[in-house]
């Protein structure tokens, strides 16, 4: 039985609207043929052709623009509780095709079910969340210092704001941007990975009938299906004065010099580095679990991943030999079946990736404690499955240096706290960090000043599983964007001061005088 019946694809595919052949550009109430190239895409869980895509041109991208601008124009003037309603709505559509949707991004992209379902969630959250903000864009009341004048500030809709977004999370991640995006009063040109199209395509055909059905202006909510030169387009486009980008620090270095070149504002959610510090003081069961699931789930495909284990040094031993345990019973194969525990990295070059990244390690003198093998046989003949992989290593290693987004877990030793928070902060990269300890002291000097100098830092939880309520993001290599909650919304609005006269007199401020 072809894979696509046995896990139920096929009506997923029909559930969302997807073709054999799909268009490459949506205004959220119309697709448009596109003349470029086409993409096939393919699942990385057993090699199947899932549908094709054809790319948009540059002249396909321009027309695109064109109805982005003229929406724009109304958009921006319709009530924000009024936009959070239509947001609101479409969380009720992501609800009614969670199951179908989470289907195709553990299908398009590789991770199980239980995390596709969880990724389509987020976007349920998010829209939950932006339905309530539409209702909170607060500006602050000040006093002036000249009598019978009053001061405050407000917030106006950016424009048109580009959503660059990466294979690992194919939907969640647009949506942190665009749900925000959309009650702030700005549209959305959204160009989801090349790796995941279909995905981008399924969620503009679940939220078409809201558009339609509260007549919302073509151009609102785009998606252009590309390769690198539509991200460059977006980057280079002064008509954008935001440009949301997810993925490696060598590709947001691009995107964010291109657009400071335009002074452009430049969201950026890049590479992780992540460390779980394990103390003495440690549950170390509930540390094992977090551990496994932080290294291993998403086959080490989340920016954050845990990829560096820091263990107190009494109990490196002992902890070693349980996490191989846990390891020897990870469950790989297909990603929609049941009981996976992990499935197939994106496609073989990540594979290529890993092995290149253990043979690095290797010949720095790293040692491979299990792991680190490409599967064979008929149940992984798409080439993408591996073991995860645990080596000990030092901090200081090249490779250990630098992201690798495949399951490789460093583990390696401290005696103090102090120079395990260092060996966490010794790195470029300031994503996400944890500690498992139940001393106050430990954990408050982790999340003080001197300790971790990431923009996420958890106590007793691992690095992975956000939660949207939180502003996410990370600093240094990370790129020092923030998405999702808290006051993230503040990123896709301009801020304006506002200073009424109400008197008949014109005092200058600083008490300067100048009359004539």
């Amino acid at each position: 039985m072809a894979a696509k019946d046995k896990y139920g694809i096929t009506q997923a595919l029909q559930e969302l609207g997807l073709k054999r052949l799909n268009k490459g550009i949506s205004t959220g109430v119309k697709w448009y043929d596109t003349k470029g190239d086409r993409i096939d895409s393919y699942s990385p869980s057993d090699g199947e052709l899932i549908g094709i895509v054809n790319q948009a041109t540059k002249i396909d991208y321009e027309k695109m623009m064109k109805v982005a601008e003229e929406a724009f124009v109304t958009w921006r003037m319709i009530p924000a509780p009024r936009r959070g309603e239509i947001v609101r709505q479409m969380a009720d559509e992501f609800r009614k095709n969670k199951e179908a949707l989470g289907k195709l991004v553990s299908y398009e992209m590789g991770k199980i079910y239980q995390e596709g379902l969880g990724e389509v969630q987020e976007m349920i959250d998010i829209c939950d969340f932006a339905v309530g903000l539409s209702r909170q864009l607060y500006g602050l009341s000040m006093h002036s210092e000249r009598p019978k004048h009053r001061m405050y500030e407000q917030w106006h809709p950016l424009g048109i704001v580009g959503v660059i977004s990466a294979f690992n999370f194919p939907v969640a991640v647009w949506s942190w941007n665009a749900m925000l995006a959309l009650i702030c009063g700005d549209v959305v040109v959204w160009k989801p990975s090349e790796k995941t199209p279909l995905c981008g395509i399924a969620c503009q055909n679940i939220i078409a009938g809201v558009l339609k059905n509260n007549d919302v202006p073509e151009g609102v909510v785009n998606l252009i299906i590309g390769n690198s030169h539509i991200g460059e387009l977006i980057c280079k486009d002064k008509r954008i004065p935001l440009v949301s980008a997810t993925g490696s620090t060598r590709m947001g270095i691009n995107v964010g010099t291109a657009v400071a070149q335009r002074l452009g504002r430049s969201l950026l959610e890049l590479g992780g580095n992540n460390a779980i510090i394990i103390t003495e003081h440690a549950d170390l069961d509930m540390a094992l679990r977090a551990v496994l699931f932080g290294a291993a789930g998403t086959a080490g495909q989340r920016c954050t991943t845990t990829r560096r284990l820091i263990i107190k040094d009494s109990i490196y031993t002992s902890f070693k030999e349980k996490l191989e345990k846990a390891y020897s019973q990870i469950h790989i194969g297909h990603p929609l079946e049941n009981g996976t525990m992990v499935g197939p990295l994106i496609d073989k070059q990540a594979v290529r990736m890993f092995e290149e990244a253990i043979k690095e390690v290797k010949a720095e003198g790293g040692k491979v404690v299990c792991g680190g093998e490409v599967l064979k046989g008929k149940e992984f003949e798409s080439g993408c499955y591996v073991t995860p992989c645990i080596v000990e290593a030092k901090n200081y290693y090249k490779r250990v240096q630098q992201e690798t987004f495949a399951p490789i877990l460093y583990l390696m030793k401290y005696s103090k706290i102090e120079e395990a928070i260092q060996m966490q902060n010794d790195v470029p990269q300031g994503l996400s960090s944890s500690i498992f300890s139940g001393n106050i002291l430990e954990t408050e000097k982790f999340l003080s000043p001197e300790g971790s100098d990431c923009g996420i830092a958890n106590v007793n939880i691992g690095t992975s599983g956000a939660e949207i309520g939180g502003a996410f993001g990370g600093e240094k290599d990370t790129g020092g964007g923030r998405e999702s909650g808290s006051d993230a919304w503040k990123a896709y609005m301009r801020r304006q001061t506002n200073t009424i006269n109400y008197g008949t007199e014109l005092p200058l401020a600083q008490g300067i005088k100048f009359d004539i």
